[in-house]
């Protein structure tokens, strides 16, 4: 489960966080500090619940949520507010929920049981695989053939194994919600890899890291600097 906390109260800010991380300790969480980055981790990440100060310092919360929205319109929204007269604007611009400061573990548990992640289910063999429509066609693709996705003319090349490359007029950002759940990182704002055919992790130039991939080993892809942590996790290293 993807997470956003933004608040431009730092302590504020670490508290959630760390309730956060107790309650859904497979949970990765990002945190933001401004409007303005929130429309900057919002227009880079998928995010799954999106915990959001009405208060902040550039942008109201309330004017936030309906570009949030059309940004990620299955991202839910929960307002983090110190004034209880916000419940009411919550309901209003239709958000999922709202939580008080100082924050209350047992309400926060209660909104998680309402908002956090369903129990899973295994994907089907007709989930995991993709269609790829191109050249007036549509391709049918096992997901594990896949081996990475790019950003490219408005659209994505797709990559797969055997170095078949397949163009495709949809966002990364369309990919990355449908490939998720089958093994796929956005490892930068520009690429989205599979997991299981990362060939190499190695440090790059500006003491940045960047990754190969197998079949494309002369293929160099950056890894987002806010990235690495995660990744290194996710890859057992």
């Amino acid at each position: 489960m993807r997470i956003a906390v933004i608040d431009d109260e730092r302590p504020a800010r670490s508290e959630l966080k760390h309730q956060l991380s107790e309650l859904l300790p497979d949970a990765q969480i990002d945190e933001g500090e401004s409007g303005a980055q929130a429309l900057e981790m919002a227009g880079e990440t998928g995010y799954d619940l999106f915990f959001l100060d009405i208060n902040l310092g550039d942008i109201n919360g309330t004017v936030l949520v309906n570009a949030l929205k059309n940004m990620q319109p299955e991202m839910k929204i929960v307002f983090v507010t110190a004034y209880s007269e916000y419940a009411v604007k919550a309901f209003e611009l239709e958000v999922e929920d709202y939580i008080m400061k100082p924050f209350d573990k047992r309400r926060l548990e209660k909104m998680l049981k309402k908002c956090g992640p369903k129990k899973a289910k295994k994907p089907s063999d007709a989930m995991r695989r993709i269609a790829i429509n191109t050249e007036g066609k549509t391709i049918f693709k096992e997901a594990r053939d896949i081996v990475y996705i790019e950003t490219y003319n408005r659209g994505c090349l797709i990559h797969t194994v055997g170095r078949q490359d397949y163009f495709e007029g949809k966002s990364i950002k369309e990919f990355e919600k449908r490939l998720c759940d089958l093994g796929f990182f956005r490892s930068q704002k520009s690429f989205l890899v599979n997991l299981n055919k990362v060939k190499e992790l190695f440090l790059w130039k500006n003491n940045s890291f960047a990754v190969k991939m197998e079949g494309y080993e002369q293929e160099i892809l950056p890894v987002g600097r806010e990235k690495i942590k995660v990744l290194r996790q996710l890859l057992g290293g």
